[in-house]
């Protein structure tokens, strides 16, 4: 059944295989938000070793755990390098079409530099985490740039956002790169304790490099206007507000200190 003022905003799903590819998004971006709200979080970053329990220590000691630098390449390569490779299997198509291979690609590119050149790393990452994050952001770039060459050739939808979709998203890169690098001067020379983050949104939310991601995402999905790319962005948005959360939760319990007044992700509200 069509939502008619939906239709205004997005492209026809080109098949049945497209739509069941969305409901599979959708499902399992739900189940890892559910996942981290009872606590069972990815086991990266603060939370390398936050699920630990008298009853599952042995089993996560004994996990593959990889260099935290490594680990994050990673989380972000097959994804750039499926949206380089885009250029050469779709050489065709529109501006919106270019404009999405190129988003994707610069995203994941932008990643892997930041991990190389920016981000200070303590431990190391579970391999089935890796595996998880790698398999969601390498699905998510080829899934965002093979639907929407799909779509290509269909009518356009009335309603075109792809350039408020790329002013939307140069803002999400801007702003995610600002505060990785505001987290990564918080440590001097070799030290690995944690801090309170200070500095830009950072005063008033504990996760604003969150709050640009999913800025990022939201661009995708103006500049492609798919089904599939809203699908990702609504998974991304709740993924990581619930992320937000549970560090503003880490943060409270490990510095008594810590200002009441910052919020998750959306300053002054959530």
């Amino acid at each position: 059944m069509k939502i008619p003022i939906l239709d205004k905003f997005m492209f026809d799903e080109p098949s049945v295989w497209v739509t069941a590819t969305t409901i599979a998004t959708l499902i399992s971006t739900l189940y890892l938000i559910f996942a981290e709200i009872m606590g069972n979080h990815l086991q990266y970053s603060k939370f390398a070793n936050s699920n630990k329990t008298a009853s599952t220590t042995n089993k996560q000691e004994a996990g593959v755990k990889i260099p935290s630098r490594i680990g994050m390449l990673i989380f972000y390569t097959p994804a750039f390098l499926a949206g380089l490779v885009s250029f050469f299997l779709f050489p065709g198509g529109d501006l919106r079409f270019f404009l999405l291979k190129l988003a994707v690609t610069l995203h994941f590119f932008k990643r892997d530099l930041e991990v190389l050149f920016v981000h200070k790393y303590s431990g190391g990452i579970i391999l089935g985490s890796i595996i998880v994050v790698s398999g969601c952001y390498l699905s998510a770039a080829a899934g965002l740039i093979t639907i929407h060459y799909l779509t290509l050739g269909q009518p356009e939808p009335s309603v075109d956002l792809k350039y408020i979709g790329l002013i939307t998203y140069i803002v999400g890169i801007l702003g995610n790169f600002y505060h990785h690098k505001l987290l990564s001067e918080l440590r001097k020379n070799n030290e690995k304790e944690y801090k309170i983050p200070q500095g830009g949104l950072f005063n008033l939310v504990i996760c604003p490099h969150y709050l640009f991601e999913i800025t990022i995402f939201v661009g995708l999905s103006f500049i492609s206007q798919t089904p599939l790319a809203f699908a990702c962005t609504f998974g991304v948005s709740l993924y990581l507000t619930s992320r937000s959360y549970a560090t503003r939760k880490w943060y409270m319990d490990k510095f008594e200190d810590f200002p009441k007044h910052i919020k998750c992700v959306i300053p002054y509200l959530l």
